[in-house]
């Protein structure tokens, strides 16, 4: 089996190849593409895979943009971390899914299910599914993650959040209990996966909760530093160039 992977999320990516040779090392994983653009050029110069695992939100756009620029007869299993609602609208166009993180066992179903009906996968139903993450409606903010834990798996309430953090390259959130847990996503995309009124981009290193923040003091070059609950592991400023859109947001 030929598979291509387009997922911006790099780790994510590795991961879910590494789960797709633990299901069969005899896949043969052709690329993994971060955006729209590299995915549409890639396709147009390349002979079709068999399937093609493709993120809902890339770096670039809707992973659907792929289908209005390049013929795509390959069956899709889409990656998402929509709630239960959009995931039944997707079953209903014949696609399948898998809710991220990405567990074995839901992989495994969903390449049974290609295998079975291989011969009677449907091409996607375009309009139907741009008009559903495109119409005007309450975004589905995430309320929970689940997290590794060497081998095991563990679900945070969103809640439960103080705070997320990069260091050395790795996300991470804290739990108003002081945990600490790496998380298999960057800041920029819990950004969109978060409710707005809740949390705030400080700075490149820091999304911070509302209830997180115990106090707020001036700083110089026009950043603010914060005090946060728990205590983090370094000083926590909001950047000068965001200290204008903190205060409208603590306002709201």
């Amino acid at each position: 089996m030929r598979v291509l992977i387009i997922e911006d999320e790099n780790l994510t990516a590795r991961r879910l190849e590494g789960q797709l040779l633990k299901y069969d090392p005899s896949i043969e994983v052709l690329d993994r593409l971060p955006s729209v653009t590299k995915a549409v050029a890639w396709l147009r110069t390349h002979p079709a895979p068999d399937l093609l695992f493709l993120d809902i939100h890339l770096e670039d756009d809707l992973g659907f943009r792929i289908f209005e620029q390049v013929q795509v007869s390959t069956p899709v299993i889409f990656t998402t971390a929509y709630d239960e609602y959009m995931i039944q609208a997707f079953k209903v166009n014949s696609i399948d899914y898998l809710l991220k993180p990405v567990n074995y066992d839901d992989l495994a179903a969903a390449i049974e299910k290609y295998k079975a009906l291989r011969q009677h996968f449907a091409a996607p139903d375009l309009s139907a599914l741009l008009q559903l993450v495109t119409k005007p409606a309450e975004p589905a903010y995430r309320d929970r993650f689940m997290v590794s834990i060497g081998p095991k798996l563990r679900s945070v309430e969103v809640a439960d959040i103080a705070y997320f953090f990069l260091e050395e390259k790795v996300v991470f959130l804290t739990t108003q209990q002081g945990s600490m847990l790496p998380l298999e996503y960057s800041l920029d995309k819990l950004t969109q996966l978060l409710n707005p009124r809740q949390f705030f981009r400080v700075s490149r290193q820091y999304l911070v909760s509302l209830g997180s923040i115990d106090s707020i003091h001036t700083y110089s070059a026009g950043k603010l530093r914060l005090e946060l609950r728990p205590t983090p592991r370094h000083e926590v400023f909001v950047s000068g160039d965001r200290v204008t859109d903190f205060k409208d947001w603590l306002g709201r």
